[in-house]
Parts: structure tokens; C-alpha cells; sequence
């Protein structure tokens, strides 16, 4: 719509435009502020009745205290062992925390003996692994 149609062009010189006394549909003077302000002095009974919890914050949340980063299943133990396994005598040593694994979980199949070094692992991976000829050893006690 052009300007020189607008309603504002007959209204100007009027000083408020058709809302009656001075002051009146200020922009946010008569609403007692912009947004949140004044919740906790003169809007402070519209903070308890809309907005309760708008104040304070929750309980702490410790952090979790075994957060697993990286694992593998049983069924990579034979790529695995392919990468960067040993031999020691007849038995398949396999140190998965040297690899930067923290958890051996029970997917899968494992068709040789190996014998595992990881902190921590399933019992049906550990079930598995017995299954096929070896054990699994537990690196930090």
C-alpha cells in the first residue's frame, strides 16, 4: 500500500493518534517492560502463576561413571587379530586396550582360539570366547 494511503497520513499533527491520552500504545512503556523483565518486582504475580519454575535450577547430575567410547564385537576378533595380533607358544594373544578399545561385546561368532586382554566385556562375549578355546583376560585386575 502506498504511504499516502496509509491511515498514519491523516493522524499526523494529531499527536496521538487516535489513542486517546498522552503516553497511551507506547511501544513497551505500558506494558511495564520488554520480555521477561520485571518478574521479580512488578510482574512478579505473573512469574507465580504463568511461569513457576522460571526461577532457580535443577540438582546437579553427576557425570556417568563408565562411559564407553570405542568397542568391538566378537566377530572382529579375527580382523583384529589379522591387524595386530601376537603369537606367544600355540596361543593367539589379543590386547584390545592397547588398541584403544574399552568393551568387548557378544555380537557375532568367533572361529578361533584367542586369548583377549580388555577391561571390560559381556559374559556372552566372554561365553563365546570360551566357546571357541580361549579366555578372556580382564587387563585391570
Amino acid at each position: 500500500m502506498p504511504t499516502r494511503l496509509r491511515k498514519t497520513r491523516k493522524l499526523r499533527g494529531s499527536r496521538t493518534h487516535g489513542w486517546g491520552q498522552v503516553g497511551q500504545h507506547r511501544a513497551s512503556g505500558h506494558k511495564g517492560g520488554l520480555g521477561q523483565s520485571g518478574l521479580m518486582k512488578h510482574h512478579v504475580h505473573t512469574m507465580l502463576k504463568e511461569f513457576p519454575d522460571h526461577f532457580g535450577h535443577d540438582s546437579t547430575h553427576p557425570p556417568h561413571p563408565n562411559i564407553i567410547k570405542k568397542w568391538t564385537s566378537v566377530r572382529d576378533l579375527d580382523d583384529l587379530f589379522a591387524k595386530s595380533g601376537t603369537k606367544e607358544g600355540e596361543k593367539n594373544i589379543l590386547d584390545l586396550n592397547s588398541m584403544g578399545y574399552d568393551k568387548l561385546l557378544g555380537g557375532g561368532q568367533v572361529t578361533n582360539a584367542y586369548t583377549v586382554k580388555i577391561n571390560q566385556s559381556t559374559a556372552s562375549a566372554q561365553e563365546k570366547v570360551k566357546q571357541a578355546g580361549g579366555e578372556v583376560l580382564a587387563a585391570n585386575g
